[in-house]
């Protein structure tokens, strides 16, 4: 298979994660801006693959596989990095409940796949919202330069979580007759 930009776009994406990671943890006081730096490099790299893939007709079966592993990959990073830094239910409560509904959301499209309703649960408009709402709110905390851009990064984190869990609902409301049709209560 030849590599196309787009791919090598979502491959650098993953490739940026142990930098992420090694950049979160250095002992420098530019250390979260650094972080921060490198996923925000990651977010703009997860539009910018979509868009040229799709104007450039390069979408590949390779790189509809990786490009949601690695946007989830990374924002799980990004939350179990925060999640360890503040210590704290109330930033560990939407991360959790972000995580969650990525491997719920990910099974069913899987699943749906092999029943042949994949459509059924597409990317939806409010996932856009969210994965804004998201990686604005994972910058802000990682970063942490002020003290109101954290609340303002918590804030955020807390409207992705409603988000997600209303995308979530409408994704198993959108499966609900194929994922209950043989069910009696």
């Amino acid at each position: 298979m030849k590599l196309n930009f787009p791919t090598f776009l979502t491959l650098f994406r993953v490739a940026l994660i142990p930098f992420l990671i090694i950049a979160f943890y250095l002992p420098f006081t530019w250390a979260p801006f650094l972080a921060t730096i490198i996923f925000f490099i990651a977010s703009v790299t997860d539009w910018l693959d979509g868009y040229l893939a799709r104007k450039w007709k390069q979408t590949t079966r390779f790189g509809a596989f990786l490009d949601p592993v690695a946007d989830k990959v990374i924002v799980a990073t990004a939350l179990v990095l925060i999640v360890e830094y503040y210590h704290a239910f109330w930033i560990t409560i939407p991360a959790i409940v972000m995580i969650a509904r990525e491997i719920i959301i990910s099974a069913l499209r899987e699943w749906m796949a092999e029943i042949g309703s994949r459509t059924t649960v597409a990317v939806s408009h409010l996932g856009k919202i969210k994965t804004t709402s998201q990686m604005l709110a994972l910058g802000g905390l990682l970063w942490r330069a002020q003290p109101w851009m954290e609340i303002l990064g918590i804030i955020l984190l807390y409207i992705a979580m409603i988000l997600t869990a209303w995308s979530m609902m409408q994704y198993l409301k959108a499966a609900k007759g194929h994922l209950l049709d043989d069910v009696n209560f």
